[in-house]
């Protein structure tokens, strides 16, 4: 996106305000002068003067301004772009010139939840945040309608794209290794490239952007939560299985280490198969004597 007539920020001058403001009050004082130099009976020279210098006083005050800590005062004048002042202060300019106030702070954008598709078409809930400041205040004020309307705009834009182009969740699709829930700073990263590039046409800087809520639509979330139990169940039964084979290896390494007791290969599958009930089993084990022999 970009601006076939942009609009660059132009720094501006005024003149000091508490030097104008005695012109304005040696003005008034000029006034009330010529109205009481005139005496008992006012002439019209003194009294003509005396008016004219109450309206030039009055059309002084308007001219006043005061600019605060990070804040700006974009400057037109007849509709031309004159510069913006963004030096705190007290200043006098051109008593017709429009002083638009703009704030240079950071802002915070905390957006709405918004349903979207990730990468495999899961409908999931997503929403962000953006802390995000003016940098040209005139392209904010300029270029666009509204920029502060304009920046949440662009940012649920975005949120969108970047959601579209990542699965929810690991193991989902092989060919994909970034993931909304498993690459928060690799999203964070991407979302904010995404932003910058929508918002500089308005003069904006993203400092920040983060996911501040991330889930599946409710349709499916019950569906994915047996998925997420699966997983993890399978996982921890391939762990357990892992320890117990390990463990059987040791304990018959061991009985061997020590001549305990000779085993062929009957009596190693039958001790390989106890050990693994026992190791694996999701219940503790009743143990058997077994009073006779394996063969009886």
């Amino acid at each position: 996106m970009q601006s076939r007539n942009p609009t660059n920020e132009t720094s501006f001058n005024p003149f000091n305000g508490y030097l104008m403001l005695v012109v304005a009050l040696g003005v008034l004082a000029g006034s009330v002068a010529s109205f009481v130099s005139t005496g008992p009976r006012p002439q019209p020279g003194p009294v003509l003067g005396g008016i004219a210098l109450v309206i030039l006083f009055v059309l002084l005050l308007p001219g006043f301004f005061v600019v605060e800590p990070n804040l700006g005062r974009a400057l037109v004048l007849f509709g031309k772009y004159r510069g913006t002042v963004r030096t705190p202060g007290f200043y006098w300019t051109n008593p017709f010139t429009s002083k638009k106030k703009i704030s240079m702070r950071a802002h915070n954008l905390n957006g709405k939840t918004l349903k979207v598709n990730d990468l495999l078409g899961n409908p999931i809930e997503i929403a962000v945040v953006v802390v995000w400041q003016v940098r040209d205040t005139a392209q904010a004020l300029f270029d666009v309608e509204n920029f502060e309307h304009f920046v949440e705009v662009q940012g649920e834009s975005a949120v969108r794209l970047v959601a579209s182009r990542h699965p929810y969740d690991d193991g989902q699709a092989s060919e994909v290794q970034t993931t909304l829930r498993g690459s928060a700073d690799q999203v964070a990263g991407e979302l904010r490239h995404e932003l910058q590039e929508r918002l500089s046409l308005a003069g904006i800087e993203v400092l920040e952007a983060r996911l501040s809520h991330l889930a599946y639509a409710p349709e499916i979330a019950h569906a994915m939560l047996q998925r997420q139990q699966a997983t993890a169940i399978i996982a921890a039964r391939q762990m357990i299985v892992d320890g117990a084979v390990g463990m059987v290896e040791m304990a018959l390494a061991r009985l061997g280490e020590k001549h305990v007791v000779q085993l062929d290969e009957e009596r190693k599958a039958t001790l390989v198969g106890n050990l693994l009930v026992v190791l694996c089993g999701n219940t503790n084990p009743t143990p058997v004597v077994n009073t006779g022999s394996l063969y009886n």
